[in-house]
């Protein structure tokens, strides 16, 4: 018979099975990306609704052969016809008629348009000339404009091509919107009209003169567009251009006067 020590020394002790731990850094690693990447998703999806929204709202005023000038159906738009290619020096004004002007005579050289926000209000025969090339001028009345609405506005010149925004003091209204024959002012600067209008006439092959022409600035000498010509509030004078171009007989009386002009 086997000894009691025998029969211990023959038994094995059985295995220490070690307890797995659950990696939580892991899970949570996994979790963070998880809704990362589900914020993201739905991030984009919701600005691309907004996009087909948006392009869906303004889809009635996109220009083409058939409809030509899509903001005939925009509320409040002015229009007017002005001669092409009728140029001023830099020592010369206009005897504008519209404030801001939408047209007529402007200076050889035009304002820099590939979507400038101009801090200070500009030389209006520079800004004319940019809306014969197909821009759209956005212009507010800095004592009536700022904070969101400033910033709304921006937001759709800023970087676009073939718009440009300045001040403007002494506005009728807060805010004005030019594009070459065409204007609407407007008291609100969320207003839709503000994109039916950029999008009905910006670059609009059918409603300005110079099809094609350049929005950049022609270099040193020129026009400057970080010290571009400051806007003069002053009347005219009675030596200044008709607005319909040089040929085009001097208005009778008084000159016109731009807003804020004293004398």
């Amino acid at each position: 018979m086997a000894s009691g020590k025998s029969s211990k020394a023959g038994r094995k002790k059985p295995p220490v099975v070690a307890a797995k731990t659950t990696p939580w850094g892991t899970i949570a690693a996994v979790v963070v990306v998880v809704v990362f990447a589900a914020a993201v998703f739905g991030y984009a999806f919701m600005q691309n609704r907004q996009r087909d929204q948006q392009a869906g709202a303004l889809a009635p005023y996109t220009p083409s052969s058939a409809n030509q000038d899509p903001s005939k159906a925009i509320p409040g738009v002015v229009t007017a016809s002005f001669p092409a290619g009728q140029h001023v020096t830099p020592n010369q004004r206009v005897a504008y008629t519209h404030f801001p002007p939408f047209g007529g005579a402007h200076d050889y050289t035009w304002a820099a348009c590939g979507g400038v926000v101009y801090p200070a209000a500009v030389r209006n025969e520079n800004m004319v000339h940019a809306l014969e090339h197909g821009a759209v001028w956005i212009a507010y009345d800095p004592a009536r404009v700022s904070g969101d609405a400033l910033n709304s506005l921006r937001s759709k010149v800023d970087g676009k091509p073939y718009t440009l925004m300045s001040p403007y003091p002494g506005l009728d209204q807060p805010i004005s919107l030019q594009s070459w024959g065409h204007q609407l002012k407007l008291a609100d600067a969320t207003d839709p009209r503000v994109d039916q209008f950029i999008q009905s006439l910006r670059r609009n092959q059918y409603a300005y003169p110079e099809v094609g022409a350049s929005c950049d600035a022609l270099g040193p000498g020129q026009f400057d567009p970080s010290k571009p010509p400051p806007f003069d509030p002053a009347p005219p004078g009675p030596g200044a251009v008709p607005e319909q171009g040089a040929n085009a007989p001097a208005p009778a009386g008084e000159q016109p006067r731009p807003p804020g002009g004293t004398g």
